[in-house]
């Protein structure tokens, strides 16, 4: 097979994957009661009764990515964190008229208007006074947005990314390809703008790493898979600058085989690096049995 139609094939595979729409309840998701320190136990994630404890006094809003929703995304990482005493919430973003359950594909600058109200709305319910972002793919570059030009860095403590596009993606070089299929850039900038705005060396992506890819104030965390066949080359994830920590799974893990999809949804070394950078004084390592 050719390596372009390669390329077309995973992320055609990783789209379905990651569009899957879900009949869960996010509320019902999680069942499990949080540890004794909670302030209130939480029935699930998306509980706004939920009051941050003491020992986790920061809300955890998770960020889905392109074509996913605000419950598929984050059916294990919720209540993942949701059992470890977080109080967890996740939005939808970036919906388009008359595509339902397929979000995260308006203008990004838009998504990052709705990101900033959604964590006014957590801040308030739960009466903290910042939050902590964990977003996948593109939730996890769009934030950085929110914090560098709405003012999130006042909100946001730590940005934690799985598998994010900080730098843009060339999908193995088909994005490169765009130009020698006339309307096709067209159909993206119109139809589905936030997949142009994550090509490589877009006037979105071209202002956002301007002048430097963090804020002070704001810790930030990348988790980042070497088999990723979306964001590409992996590496273009990684952010710079004081506060960043950029880690590869298969240096904690070397039998790690998730690629884009999987490191964000399922894979339990990306899990163990996110509850590691919500809470780093009390951080253990990550292995193949974290």
């Amino acid at each position: 097979m050719l390596p372009w139609r390669r390329a077309l094939r995973a992320f055609a595979a990783a789209l379905l994957v990651t569009g899957a729409a879900t009949t869960l309840a996010p509320t019902a998701a999680a069942d499990t009661a949080a540890p004794a320190d909670t302030a209130s136990v939480s029935r699930g994630w998306n509980d706004y009764d939920c009051k941050p404890s003491a020992a986790h006094p920061r809300p955890v809003v998770l960020v889905h990515g392109t074509f996913g929703n605000s419950v598929d995304n984050w059916l294990v990482l919720a209540p993942y964190l949701v059992a470890r005493g977080y109080c967890v919430y996740s939005l939808d973003y970036g919906q388009l008229k008359d595509v339902p359950f397929f979000h995260g594909l308006g203008p990004i600058e838009k998504s990052a208007e709705q990101l900033d109200a959604f964590v006014d709305k957590v801040l308030a319910s739960t009466g903290a006074k910042e939050a902590d972002l964990v977003g996948h793919s593109q939730g996890g570059m769009m934030p950085r947005h929110y914090l560098k030009f709405l003012g999130g860095a006042a909100e946001v403590n730590a940005l934690i990314g799985l598998a994010p596009d900080n730098h843009g993606t060339t999908l193995l070089g088909l994005t490169k390809l765009l130009p020698h299929f006339p309307g096709i850039e067209d159909l993206l900038t119109t139809k589905t703008p936030a997949l142009a705005d994550q090509v490589a060396g877009s006037p979105f992506l071209t202002r956002l790493n301007a002048g430097g890819d963090t804020v002070p104030g704001v810790r930030y965390t990348v988790i980042a898979t070497k088999y990723d066949e979306v964001v590409t080359p992996y590496r273009s994830q990684f952010l710079d600058g004081p506060g960043v920590r950029n880690v590869t799974v298969q240096d904690l893990c070397r039998v790690d085989v998730s690629e884009h999809v999987a490191v964000g949804i399922v894979d339990r070394v990306a899990h163990h690096e996110v509850a590691n950078a919500l809470d780093p004084a009390h951080a253990t390592p990550s292995t193949c049995l974290s």
